[in-house]
């Protein structure tokens, strides 16, 4: 069994996750904004969100963790002596593992169904150096293009790509993120150009063409 890689208080990781078997994850759109609504409640408070993509079988994000004195803080604000505060990436773990579990039980609830909606452990890579922080955030708004859903990246509805478009408030670190590709226009440039490539050209994503 492959190790788990921890989750580190201010590192940058790519997190996915995949159905079980055939199964989708998201029937219907209401199931992709009722989601998003748990990933507000469960993850922004623990990690600012550089891109994600929700596609009907798995889902992508690229989030880095908030500091050690700001999830500190978190967890004793929810409770007032959370067991296991020494162990920070233990914590984070199982806050995701709930995250994922509070949308299954509402699917599972909403369709009548039973077991595990997830694979199990999510998923988790470190992004480690610029080359791979830059190329992530392309694969993950172009991945609807490398499964086939749509044939342009603004054809799909469910991703941060609009995010990073628009001027309306987000959650996304949409101005980090811009400032990193050097501004909107470049933002976009790249991201077109990126997507004519498969991804095993995507700096270190070996294994993705799987998911």
């Amino acid at each position: 069994m492959a190790e788990t890689i921890p989750l580190v208080p201010s590192n940058v990781y790519h997190l996915y996750n995949h159905a079980n078997g055939s199964e989708n994850l998201f029937r219907e759109h209401e199931n992709y904004r009722y989601f998003l609504k748990k990933y507000t409640e469960y993850v922004f408070p623990l990690a600012e969100t550089f891109a994600y993509c929700l596609l009907p079988n798995h889902v992508h994000f690229m989030i880095r963790m908030r500091d050690e004195g700001c999830l500190t803080r978190y967890f004793l604000e929810k409770r007032k002596d959370p067991p296991g505060l020494e162990d920070l990436a233990g914590l984070l773990s199982r806050e995701f593992g709930h995250f994922f579990n509070a949308y299954a039980k509402a699917y599972n609830e909403r369709y009548d169904r039973r077991g595990s909606l997830f694979e199990k452990p999510f998923k988790r890579k470190p992004v480690e150096n610029e080359g791979y922080f830059t190329s992530l955030i392309a694969y993950i708004h172009n991945n609807p293009l490398h499964h086939g859903f749509v044939k342009g990246i603004d054809q799909w509805p469910h991703s941060s790509w609009f995010s990073y478009l628009s001027d309306k408030p987000t959650k996304i670190a949409r101005e980090e993120g811009l400032a990193w590709f050097g501004g909107r226009e470049e933002f976009v440039k790249f991201h077109h150009e990126a997507s004519n490539l498969d991804p095993p050209g995507f700096g270190n994503l070996e294994g993705l063409g799987a998911l």
